[in-house]
């Protein structure tokens, strides 16, 4: 059935046509040559070819030189699996993060580790409270977040070392770390109390606490938090606690699953 949503806004011919392109791909085993797609898809061989070349320039799907056939890249069919993956997870979690804004009044937020990058995949805001500057997709600095952090501390030192030497360490005021040293002694505090803060690292009047959802191997799969205004949480280690607990009793939860 046609979707009714958005007749009246006029769509992209290029990226429809580009769209078919990948749904092309998708149902092929043995990748399709750029006849072919023109052949299926009824397009101009140049429009087709501009798209391939594009999507693979972009890392979307690969060409085999002997053969010609192009075939859906490992990143997209990634892309996929971490999509799906992340609207399970947060159905799981949604629950949880009522229960986070509720005992603590906070907006909460619930972010995942993706190719390097905290990306923000739910957010719940109270009425009434302070808005915060977040949207699901956001991307948040590993360094300076409580996020960030509850999602690296406990990441392999290689890794760890790989992250931080990518991402840098982009000083925001006076109170953002800017140091490695710094940074690995604010994730042994994370691992020490279960739950991890920023005040006022990445904005002034800002505060965080998040705390580590892990699985069933007790591996780090997403992080959650509740942040507020300074007055919001005038008590860091109270509020911790709460997102700790909150967040032990998730993972548990996930890790039964």
């Amino acid at each position: 059935m046609t979707s009714s949503i958005g007749l009246k806004t006029q769509s992209v011919p290029a990226l429809e046509r580009g769209l078919h392109i990948l749904e092309y791909l998708a149902q092929s085993r043995r990748g399709v040559t750029l006849s072919q797609v023109a052949h299926k898809l009824q397009m101009p061989r140049s429009t087709g070819h501009a798209l391939l070349v594009t999507y693979q320039r972009c890392g979307y799907v690969l060409r085999e030189k002997e053969s010609g056939r192009y075939t859906l890249s490992p990143r997209l069919r990634s892309i996929a699996n971490m999509a799906l993956g992340g609207i399970s997870l947060r159905e799981h979690c949604t629950p949880f993060l009522h229960q986070l804004m509720q005992r603590t009044g906070l907006t909460v937020h619930l972010a995942v580790l993706e190719e390097g990058e905290a990306v923000l995949i739910e957010k719940i805001s109270p009425p009434g409270a302070p808005k915060v500057n977040t949207w699901i997709g956001k991307k948040f600095p590993l360094h300076c977040t409580a996020l960030g952090k509850a999602l690296i501390a406990h990441l392999p030192p290689a890794e760890f070392e790989s992250l931080i030497t990518k991402q840098g360490l982009i000083r925001h005021n006076d109170n953002t770390i800017a140091s490695v040293r710094k940074l690995k002694m604010a994730c042994e505090q994370v691992k020490l109390l279960g739950y991890s803060v920023d005040d006022e690292e990445e904005e002034i009047d800002t505060r965080c606490v998040g705390a580590p959802v892990r699985n069933s191997k007790a591996q780090v799969v997403a992080a959650i938090s509740g942040s507020g205004t300074k007055a919001q949480i005038e008590d860091l280690s109270a509020a911790g606690t709460i997102v700790r607990d909150i967040g032990a009793s998730l993972s548990r939860y996930i890790g039964s699953l």
